[in-house]
């Protein structure tokens, strides 16, 4: 069932971003800003939680789920360095996800060769 959850919860963030690119003149990059902001505010009111907890994966892979992210780092590191901590906490709470895209990224410009686009 928990498979199933991921889907649904997941499959439905990405389709409301699909419709909202397709049907609205906001840009893509706006929307995707919008995701990680609205993950962070679901945070701050103690909203995302519990979907993070029913969907798992679904919740926690899209967009939303980095902001969820971004914002418990930041709880996390107020709590152990305060004022400081809503510096760092945020780095260190997705630092394993950016280094993975960095990484993902690397290893794809080593391994595909780019082709230049015929404007």
């Amino acid at each position: 069932m928990q498979y199933l959850y991921a889907f649904l919860i997941g499959g439905a963030l990405c389709a409301i971003a699909q419709i909202w690119i397709d049907k609205t003149a906001v840009t893509p990059a706006r929307i995707l800003v919008s995701y990680v902001c609205l993950g962070v505010v679901l945070s701050g009111v103690g909203a995302y939680k519990p979907l993070a907890e029913f969907a798992g994966a679904g919740a926690t892979v899209p967009l939303t789920g980095f902001g969820y992210a971004l914002a418990k780092g930041v709880a996390k590191g107020i709590q152990e360095f305060g004022f400081l901590g809503i510096f760092t906490g945020g780095l260190q709470g997705t630092a394993g996800g950016i280094t993975a895209a960095m990484l993902f990224s690397l290893l794809a410009a080593l391994i595909f060769k780019a082709k230049p686009e015929n404007l």
